[in-house]
This record gives structure tokens, sequence and C-alpha cells, in this order.
């Protein structure tokens, strides 16, 4: 191979690796900075610019609370809701033993 063969082929393969990098800049970057600029989330793989979702929008829990605190929150409720749950079984099993009771007596006289 001459010296001049030698720099076509290097010039040649230079300017194919320069258009790539013009195109992965054109046609990547500068579409993720400008959605970066707007306060959106650019995905590179797919080039989508997305709106981010609020997290308390999905998960329905107030802002500023951590998941731990949420779940605490929601235990608290449950245990709350079984605490009331079975003070009415053991009323109404105290009624019912009253009642078998009262006919009982009414029973033996």
């Amino acid at each position: 191979m001459t010296f001049r063969r030698l720099s076509l082929i290097f010039a040649a393969l230079f300017a194919v690796a320069m258009g790539g990098l013009f195109i992965l800049q054109h046609f990547w970057v500068e579409p993720g900075e400008k959605c970066a600029g707007e306060g959106r989330w650019y995905d590179m793989e797919t080039r989508i610019c997305a709106q981010p979702i609020y997290i308390p929008d999905i998960t329905g829990r107030p802002e500023g609370t951590t998941r731990a605190e949420a779940s605490a929150d929601m235990n608290k409720d449950l245990v709350d809701k079984e605490a009331q749950l079975a003070a009415y079984n053991r009323a109404r099993k105290a009624a019912t033993e009253a009642e078998r009771a009262r006919v009982q007596a009414l029973n033996a006289k």
C-alpha cells in the first residue's frame, strides 16, 4: 500500500466516523438535551421525550411521606379495624351468652 492510498483510506474512515458522530449528536443527543431542558425525561433507545409522573399521584400517599411511613399508617388503620371487629364480636358473644342464660332461667321455672 502506498502512502497516498493509506491517507485516502484514513480520510474516508475519518469522514465516516465524523458523519456518524454528527448524526448521533443531531438525532440522539440534542433532542435529549432539549427534552431535559423542558424538565422531561428522554429515552435514548426509543428517542421518546416523556412527561414524568409525580409519585404521590400514583400511590395516593401524601407528599413528603415515605413508603415506610405510609405502610405504617395503613397497618395502624388495619390494626384499629381488627380491634374494633374483635370488640364487636366479644360484645355480640356476650349478648348471646346473656340471652342463653335468660332463656335457660325461664325454662328452669
